[in-house]
């Protein structure tokens, strides 16, 4: 469970960089990287992005107390 949850978090960041750059200088780097917005791979990136965001929504609420001894 834990690597799924990080890679939902790298793929957040991802989107969240992504966002910045294209609020910043109307650059969209995943459809420059992959071949446009229409391409299949960054709509494929586009749904991972957004399934993650998802999934780190119940982040939010998980008890992250370490519970080693």
């Amino acid at each position: 469970m834990e690597t799924i949850n990080k890679t939902a978090l790298f793929l957040v960041i991802v989107g969240a960089l992504n966002w910045l750059l294209v609020g910043l200088f109307s650059y969209d780097l995943v459809a420059a990287l992959l071949g446009g917005q229409t391409s299949l791979l960054s709509r494929v990136v586009y749904t991972l992005v957004g399934i993650s965001g998802i999934w780190a929504i119940g982040l939010l609420f998980k008890d992250f107390t370490d519970t080693r001894a």
